[in-house]
């Protein structure tokens, strides 16, 4: 049995408890809580600082991890994804141990689960053996060749079927985007994915080219596929934005997980929501700076009350793989959002989103959450605080 106390503990599913103590197993699973005044000072670690349950990564492309500090910032979504295209394929030794000092720094950093984007086997190795928890996407895109969509959904599944889940992760095939993926393809996913209760993951509104493209059939992207030679017979214009696009073939049943959301508006928030109540905003705040220079307006996600989640991105897109920062990022630009609410999207929020809820994301009696530790933190985040993970 351990015993743990904290100037403050913040469980997330309920108000935080001042000079407490929370009582773990040997095994990190929470037996109960107590008031510090109640227990043998003795018997008890205390800890400066706030406690916190370890933190839910809910975006992240491990296998890109190789590529930290090859691809310029603020370039824009579409010259970025021209760099990972081109300079992605490396020495297979090379992008192994990427991913293997990724993984440690995601621990390091006090993140318990990740919701991770796989379009290769690269970090099946790694995952197998892991002390995170994954859920690991299987993202397909055929670039709205739909004579490839067969044979596009058939690689990417025998990708699926490769990985061996350790203990408590979870497997998904899933869209890349909606600039990316015909609706033939769309449809083939959908019918796969169909049961209750998955989580399907899907970048959304990253960057104004793919609003525009789907408005109008112009702009970046159009010009993008031209230049690789790629036909746009397959694809119409809707007259709506991109997410309307996607809703169309994804299944409302569905945990479904918008990713970046850049450019996401209050009325399409609330259109998403009307649509299923299962839906969850995923924000990556450095990344988004990293490549196009900007944030969400986090304030239309708190008028209509969405379940944002935090998520790292890729070292590709990002200088460190630190849920931490995220929150530190979105404080310092946006500093309206509170501390609490921070929190929940950085934990409670990313578990429920990834369907790991029952044992993740809060301090509850049962749950074996991970515990972290906030130090040089007094209410409020500042630049000198960190995370020290104890379990």
């Amino acid at each position: 049995m351990k015993k743990y106390s904290a100037d403050i503990i913040y469980p997330v599913s309920h108000e935080p408890i001042k000079n407490g103590v929370i009582i773990l197993d040997d095994d990190g699973r929470i037996l109960g809580f107590d008031a510090k005044e109640n227990q043998d000072p003795s018997s008890v670690k205390h800890f400066e600082g706030a406690m916190i349950p370890g933190f839910i990564n809910t975006h992240c492309h491990l296998e890109l991890s190789h590529m930290k500090g090859k691809v310029n910032t603020g370039t824009g979504l579409i010259p970025f994804i021209t760099s990972v295209v081109t300079q992605r394929e490396v020495a297979p030794e090379e992008i192994q141990e990427a991913i293997q000092n990724a993984e440690q720094e995601m621990l390091k950093n006090g993140i318990v689960a990740v919701g991770d984007i796989s379009n290769t086997v690269d970090t099946f190795p790694t995952k197998e053996k892991s002390d995170l928890t994954f859920y690991t996407f299987v993202e397909m895109f055929d670039l709205f060749q739909e004579k490839d969509a067969d044979s596009t959904f058939e690689k990417y599944y025998e990708v699926f079927n490769h990985l061996k889940l350790n203990e408590g992760s979870q497997k998904e095939i899933v869209p890349h985007a909606p600039y990316s993926v015909s609706r033939k393809l769309f449809k083939k996913i959908k019918e796969q994915t169909s049961v209750e209760g998955r989580t399907i993951s899907i970048h959304n509104q990253e960057t104004p080219p793919e609003n525009q493209l789907f408005l109008e059939k112009t702009g970046g992207f159009k010009n993008w596929y031209e230049s690789f030679g790629l036909s746009l017979d397959d694809f119409s214009a809707t007259g709506q934005k991109s997410i309307h696009y996607a809703l169309e073939y994804l299944h409302p049943n569905n945990r479904t997980l918008f990713v970046h959301n850049t450019l996401s508006t209050e009325d399409d928030i609330q259109t998403a929501q009307k649509w299923s109540p299962n839906t969850f905003w995923a924000s990556c705040p450095n990344a988004n700076l990293y490549i196009e220079n900007r944030l969400p307006n986090y304030q239309a996600f708190l008028n209509q009350n969405a379940r944002v989640t935090l998520g790292t991105d890729s070292l590709t897109s990002n200088w460190q793989l630190s849920i931490l920062d995220e929150m530190k990022t979105i404080s310092r630009f946006q500093s309206y959002v509170p501390f609490e609410t921070l929190l929940e999207w950085a934990t409670l929020n990313g578990a429920k989103a990834l369907g790991f809820e029952n044992e993740l994301g809060s301090l509850e009696i049962g749950k074996k959450p991970g515990i972290n530790i906030l130090e040089h933190f007094s209410g409020q985040l500042k630049p000198e605080t960190c995370v020290k993970r104890i379990i």
